[in-house]
């Protein structure tokens, strides 16, 4: 906890905001005036007890006007209100404090998820990463209040108690109060400290329900397609199965933990006020001090209680934490060198130069490939599955660093340069086109945040797809739904060709833009890549031929290296690997092209046969 706390002093002092450090000095002032005020309630009750008993001599050194039994009620009465004002004062003090300090740890995280490199998110849980970093945020603002709040000001209660004990009763009675604290103090760490396995436990069935939830509903239509609704309810199930047995386990040993805490107390008490009844017998104390006695080890149990709440809340918070600040340091895979410039694109010449690549050591992807997209001309990478075309667009994007070899822009080494320089100057139209759960304007615009309204019209013309967002009741104000499944696969495509447009890059890379739709779709969707592709650096990623016989070049992968290259013309006429791609691909659209003819020959013979039936 004390580590934790140095890490988080920094946001709770936060450096240049001098409006949330002086929040915390008078948060602190009054957490030490309530205190003491606290501390003096008793004082009142024994004063106002020895009034009505008609013992005076305790408080004949108080003010003629505070010695009547009635006024040291309504002071008793004061004072109790003024400790409560002070403590909701210093609470709404500090609030803004906290919540300050939630923020920007939040953000941070947020951000650094974002700097970590395309292998984590490949990896990743959705749902799992989403609940961690929401209890981890809790975790935060939990240790942030109980910790400062509560435990600092317990802690001086304590303290104050312990000095009044030990100066107007002797050692004994502190012995006994600080031996009833100790082991208070002993038995809520021990019980806690087993309690923090069985949280661990629910936590990681509440973080398993909650990825199995959200990958379920993302694959929604897959679900239904399969019809295992009852297998994902099922799996679900067994998740929440194990969740609610360990969250029976917390609120059961929650039980025991009140239980012995009670135990503890209530003897620890119980000697005290023995002691303190044998005294008043014997008449070296007043009934007013048997009284005091009584009111302030109950005013001591409720922060005593509550600090074990407090310990069990900074505790759980840790747990929840654990996650969030192991996130915090994983480190980032493809970092900025120190002082890196920012790339200078001038006309846009791609080079790879011996590039050798791999993701595992054991398994390499691209064998020292070198090629040049020429600016302003159009280069295709094509090849089997597995050849390591896709590799080619994520290492120029840096997504990843290469084993060896270079890869430049205009001769400047990308890992020489500032990632984000790098990316604004590439476009993408990727195969799997995925959409913010937003407006069709919105992700369009995303391609250019600052662009102006008519700005995302024009780019929505020159990709071909103006005319069906102005036929939607909302227009461009349409939400696109999760991952833009209210859109076809065609629609989604032209939207991504709206969004590239407008980000106006300088290089394009098209990443199988075309290889998920259909025949038809395809050809219409060509003609817009075409148009963005115009005078641009192009780099295609390809699955069908036939979407990269104009380019200027042709490149031919196979197990990561470059088997063939020339124009489309020149590689058939070698009749190696290209021209035995491009003739399966034409038997099989030929056999498409066949099945779909028959089916209307039949579809129309159907219509045919209704016409000329006669009418009964």
């Amino acid at each position: 906890m004390w580590r934790t706390l140095q890490s988080l002093w920094p946001y709770m002092w936060p450096e240049g905001r001098p409006d949330l450090r002086a929040r915390v000095v008078w948060a602190s002032f009054y957490l030490v005036l309530a205190k003491l005020l606290t501390v003096g309630i008793p004082y009142f009750f024994k004063w106002a007890t020895d009034a009505l008993d008609g013992t005076n001599s305790a408080i004949q050194w108080l003010p003629l006007v505070l010695t009547g039994a009635v006024t040291l009620v309504v002071a008793y009465n004061v004072v109790r209100v003024l400790s409560v004002a002070l403590n909701q004062l210093r609470d709404a003090l500090f609030a803004s404090v906290g919540q300050h300090a939630v923020r920007i740890l939040a953000f941070k995280t947020f951000v650094h998820m974002h700097q970590l490199s395309l292998r984590f998110h490949l990896e990743r849980r959705t749902g799992g990463l989403s609940r961690i970093i929401e209890r981890g945020t809790k975790g935060i603002e939990t240790i942030v209040r109980f910790a400062v709040l509560n435990t600092v000001p317990t802690i001086l209660e304590f303290a104050l108690t312990a000095a009044i004990f030990g100066f107007a009763y002797g050692w004994r009675y502190l012995l006994v109060v600080t031996a009833t604290v100790v082991a208070y103090g002993w038995f809520t760490v021990k019980a806690s400290d087993w309690r923090i396995a069985i949280r661990r436990e629910m936590n990681d069935s509440d973080t398993d329900a909650n990825t199995k939830a959200i990958d379920s509903l993302l694959n929604f239509e897959t679900v239904k397609y399969f019809g295992n609704e009852a297998m994902e309810a099922e799996r679900f199930d067994r998740s929440m199965a194990r969740y609610e047995k360990a969250a029976t386990q917390t609120w059961t040993s929650l039980g025991w933990l009140n239980f012995g805490q009670g135990v503890i107390f209530s003897a620890g008490m119980g000697v005290a006020m023995v002691m303190s009844a044998l005294e008043v017998r014997a008449g070296t104390q007043s009934l007013g001090d048997f009284v005091f006695i009584n009111a302030m080890l109950m005013q001591l149990s409720v922060p005593l209680n509550f600090i074990g709440f407090v310990y069990r809340e900074i505790r759980q918070g840790l747990t929840d934490m654990e996650e969030m600040f192991r996130l915090l340091g994983l480190r980032q895979e493809v970092r900025d060198r120190a002082g890196a410039p920012d790339l200078a694109v001038g006309e846009g010449t791609i080079r790879f130069e011996n590039v050798h690549f791999s993701y595992e050591p054991e398994r390499a992807i691209l064998k020292g490939i070198s090629f040049e997209v020429p600016a302003g001309k159009s280069v295709a990478i094509v090849g089997p599955s597995g050849a390591g075309k896709s590799t080619i667009s994520r290492l120029l994007f840096r997504f990843y660093d290469i084993q060896s070899g270079r890869i430049t822009i205009d001769g400047q080494d990308i890992a020489e340069v500032r990632q984000a320089s790098v990316r604004s100057a590439i476009g993408i139209v990727p195969q799997d086109t995925v959409l913010f759960n937003d407006t069709i304007a919105y992700n369009i615009r995303y391609g250019r945040t600052e662009a102006a309204d008519d700005q995302v019209r024009q780019a929505a013309a020159l990709a071909q797809v103006d005319r069906f967002i102005e036929s939607l009741p909302d227009g461009y104000d349409t939400m696109v739904g999760e991952r833009g499944l209210k859109l076809s696969g065609g629609e989604k495509q032209r939207v991504a060709i709206a969004r590239t447009i407008l980000k106006s890059p300088p290089i394009l890379v098209l990443d199988e833009a075309t290889s998920a739709l259909d025949t038809h779709t395809e050809q219409e969707i060509q003609s817009a890549l075409q148009l963005v592709s115009h005078q641009r650096t192009t780099l295609t990623i390809a699955h069908r031929l036939s979407t990269i016989v104009d380019a200027d070049e042709i490149i031919v992968l196979r197990a990561g290296v470059i088997v063939e290259r020339g124009s489309h013309r020149a590689l058939l006429a070698e009749g190696g690997l290209y021209a035995e791609m491009w003739t399966m691909q034409r038997e099989e659209n030929e056999a498409e092209e066949a099945l779909r003819r028959a089916r209307d020959a039949d579809a129309l013979g159907v219509l045919n046969a209704k016409r000329t039936a006669p009418v009964e």
